[in-house]
């Protein structure tokens, strides 16, 4: 028998897009005035993707999530191709250096943020249909790990580290929960860790990352800028902040306020008071997509709320951590404030699908 979705969810989202809307305009409106004239110009546009974002979450949660399960292979075999696309010069758009864009008119897609869906989809359906197999790390473990490290590469090569640590990080917790012997998550880990030491020596602006996160103070006006001027937004907020609008940091101190560093813009003006909403909202949302995965039916509907739900709080956490100094500048956004459409539309769609599973 179907029941009603989780409406304590739905409400939950709800705020937090329009809340993450009311801020990107707080955040942006000076930049977004100075540059091209238009105080709403970032508003605008977030505005009209938390409007698709929501008519694809509600139309989504209508979908039987059954229907991922069989598509899979489909919808894997269409992100490998957009992220090989995008490479192309004169397909992709760069932006930032980095080429993992769309053009389409004035606004981007970001196919990488696509994929994560699609990896989470094919790799709940891997992991379902193999549940035996998973006892052996040759037969069962490393073809999914393959996969991971195609799609990994591919994101690389724009390049998009914040984006592919992500995906990689919620896959394997995926592949943990399944119950896949712990010694294989310590080798992987060192296999890791070497991996991202390489990464890091290749590219001196990852070094440089590394460097400013150690003493921002060593490069202030460089590569330790955006953090510096991230905790002079969060230190003075005191307990309520300095209130709605009342930023310092956004009049063109804080580069970009509005993307990645927008909660440095939430905890200046709503304080200790902001942190604690934003916090409690993704901590709601944990709790309640960890029930929702508990109580599913079958193994394919709890490996994939478990997926969505727990790579939309692996990101928010790798945000925060940036945000308050903790680990270096991954160029990750906060899922629901963040400026950027294709990030939005990415979380609204992984909800929907979680929200059809609820009904179950």
């Amino acid at each position: 028998m179907r029941k009603k979705l989780d409406k304590t969810l739905l409400i939950v989202v709800i705020l937090m897009t329009i809340f993450g809307v009311v801020m990107i305009y707080s955040a942006s409106s000076i930049w977004a005035q100075y540059k091209f004239n238009d105080a709403f110009k970032f508003v605008k546009s977030q505005s009209f993707f938390a409007l698709i974002g929501f008519f694809l979450m509600y139309t989504i949660s209508k979908i039987d999530y059954h229907f991922w399960q069989k598509k899979a292979n489909l919808i894997l075999g269409i992100c490998l191709i957009l992220l090989i696309l995008v490479l192309i010069p004169g397909i992709g758009s760069v932006r930032n250096g980095s080429r993992s864009w769309f053009g389409i008119g004035g606004l981007g897609i970001q196919p990488s943020e696509f994929a994560k869906i699609g990896l989470i989809i094919y790799t709940s359906k891997y992991l379902s249909h193999n549940k035996k197999e998973l006892r052996s790390i040759k037969k069962g473990v490393l073809p999914i790990i393959f996969i991971i490290g195609l799609f990994f590469l591919l994101i690389m090569l724009e390049p998009d580290f914040g984006t592919a640590m992500v995906i990689t990080l919620t896959l394997v917790s995926l592949i943990f929960i399944s119950g896949v012997k712990i010694s294989f998550f310590v080798k992987i880990g060192l296999f890791g860790l070497l991996g991202i030491v390489i990464l890091i020596i290749i590219a001196p602006y990852r070094m440089a990352r590394i460097v400013s996160f150690l003493n921002p103070w060593v490069d202030p006006l460089g590569s330790g800028f955006q953090i510096i001027q991230s905790l002079y937004a969060i230190g003075p907020g005191s307990l309520l902040g300095q209130g709605f609008l009342n930023s310092h940091q956004k009049h063109f101190y804080l580069p970009e306020p509005q993307t990645d560093f927008i909660f440095s813009i939430i905890s200046e003006e709503f304080g200790f008071l902001g942190v604690l909403i934003v916090t409690t909202f993704f901590a709601f949302i944990l709790y309640r997509i960890i029930k929702i995965s508990l109580r599913s039916t079958d193994l394919f509907s709890k490996f994939l709320t478990f997926g969505l739900g727990i790579g939309i709080i692996i990101q928010a956490i790798l945000n925060l951590c940036v945000v308050i100094g903790l680990i270096p500048v991954t160029g990750v956004t906060l899922p629901f404030f963040s400026y950027g459409g294709s990030s939005l539309l990415v979380t609204m769609i992984s909800i929907g699908i979680i929200l059809n599973i609820s009904r179950e």
